[in-house]
């Protein structure tokens, strides 16, 4: 029933990071790491139009790309992440991100939700459902999972979910929690789930 009214609430559900191909969409995932895609997306045109290759973004100067992605918080590290993995992609994948997810965990600054969210967004394939802090926190309120660590979550929504809606799902919740389900007051008059949401009907949000 959860899936049906996502699905016919958010039926265009999308990533919500700007990016033309999978190079691009590695690059903005590691950047909103504790970062807004809105503040992603306001960095990486330029960061993608000065290196717009693994290539061209592994040459850059250091100083030059943590001055473009500063905005985006922890930027020294994240300078150093996507440098790193655009590195690791000129020299062992011939400049392409690879698809595996063997593979995509081996780049820096790649843990388990960006290697989610490349092989869903950008090849279409399911190897779990992306757990960002929305996706954390509906399925705590929907009952989905009474975990707080982030894989655990993924292993009980990967049990209850079936895999072909891994990828809608995860982009489907991330909408409803930006536009319904808020962190501190959410809108639970207005939202399509109430009756089927534990902390919305016990009025903790009243």
């Amino acid at each position: 029933m959860i899936l049906r009214r996502l699905r016919k609430t958010y039926p265009d559900a999308q990533c919500a990071l700007h990016h033309a191909n999978a190079f691009q969409l590695l690059v903005a995932t590691i950047l909103s790491a504790q970062c807004t895609d809105e503040k992603v997306n306001e960095v990486t045109p330029e960061l993608f139009q000065r290196y717009p290759t693994p290539q061209a973004l592994a040459e850059a100067k250091r100083e030059e790309v943590e001055t473009l992605v500063h905005a985006t918080g922890f930027y020294r590290n994240k300078a150093k992440s996507i440098q790193g993995a655009a590195r690791m992609l000129v020299e062992e994948f011939g400049g392409e991100v690879p698809r595996g997810m063997e593979e995509l965990l081996r780049l820096p600054g790649v843990a388990r939700k960006t290697a989610n969210v490349v092989r869903g967004v950008a090849y279409g394939l399911a190897n779990g459902v992306v757990v960002d802090t929305h996706v954390r926190r509906l399925s705590q309120r929907l009952g989905l999972t009474a975990q707080e660590d982030p894989e655990r979550i993924e292993q009980d929504l990967m049990q209850i979910i079936p895999k072909s809606r891994w990828i809608d799902f995860s982009h489907q919740l991330i909408w409803h929690g930006r536009r319904i389900c808020f962190a501190r007051k959410p809108n639970c008059p207005e939202c399509p789930l109430l009756d089927l949401c534990p902390a919305g009907r016990s009025g903790r949000f009243a």
